[in-house]
């Protein structure tokens, strides 16, 4: 009944928290910290000399870092939302765009901007659940078809954004967690990566160790995991911050259709 209650609240009660959100930008650039992109920080990990001072260490660069990845899930109003603070900042992020919540036109003007848009990729989850796969092995067999199905997509993207996509992130979906594999295997094939041209997933093992502490937003009354980013500000120089526009802002509509399609796909399959 908890579970329930805290789902509802989160859904459909809770204030609006991008008020927190642009505080939590002013915070950051008050403690000197360099508010970027997956692709802007994968570009200095891979470039050192364009941001680390003479003697220093590879992966030390000259200021903290905040590298902001958003995952829309849902709710692309409060993705705008979240872009618009972000410019009144002058900050650099990541928007990482399912099929079901791809939007071109904001998805350009963020690149016009100089942040990052991309893919939320989800095929393996989505193939499962069309053919009605409930065994890891009988997914695993089909990874071929899966990674045609996610190199279409990809390619279809890149065409019409008119740009390069250089990172992509893994959505996690109902069906990876019952069926014990992510999304991420899709792209564990080399072959296809470099065909692809993909620079990153966000789960690599490169980008994940880069970081001194991952924080993902989680629905309310949890709002964090493992803490705050406002309590890791100055004790920590280099911070990922995972967000999802529904976890900000209780958007009756995006919420109720999400929770419907979920729905839907866990009685289909």
């Amino acid at each position: 009944m908890k579970t329930i209650l805290n789902r509802l609240y989160a859904d459909y009660l809770m204030p609006c928290r991008l008020p927190h959100y642009d505080a939590l930008l002013g915070q950051a650039r008050d403690h000197g910290y360099r508010q970027t992109s997956v692709r802007g920080w994968l570009h200095t990990l891979r470039n050192p000399n364009h941001s680390i001072g003479n003697g220093a260490s590879q992966h030390r660069p000259v200021q903290p870092v905040l590298v902001h990845r958003h995952d829309i899930d849902t709710d692309l109003a409060t993705a705008r939302r979240m872009f618009e603070i972000e410019q009144r900042h002058g900050v650099r992020a990541s928007y990482y765009f399912r099929l079901s919540t791809l939007d071109f036109g904001l998805m350009r003007a963020i690149e016009d901007y100089g942040s990052e848009a991309s893919y939320h990729y989800e095929e393996l989850a989505t193939y499962a659940k069309r053919t009605h796969l409930k065994l890891p092995g009988e997914v695993r067999a089909r990874l071929d078809q899966i990674r045609a199905e996610f190199e279409a997509n990809f390619r279809r993207i890149e065409a019409t954004l008119g740009r390069k996509l250089h990172t992509v992130a893994s959505h996690g979906d109902f069906a990876n967690r019952r069926l014990g594999i992510t999304n991420c295997a899709v792209l564990d094939d080399s072959v296809l990566r470099a065909r692809c041209g993909i620079d990153a997933e966000c789960y690599d093992a490169e980008l994940l160790s880069s970081f001194d502490l991952y924080i993902s937003d989680k629905p309310a009354p949890r709002y964090f995991h493992p803490v705050a980013p406002q309590a890791a500000l100055g004790k920590h120089r280099r911070i990922c911050l995972l967000t999802h526009p529904s976890q900000w802002h209780a958007g009756w509509a995006a919420n109720s259709h999400k929770n419907l399609v979920r729905a839907l796909d866990a009685w289909r399959w």
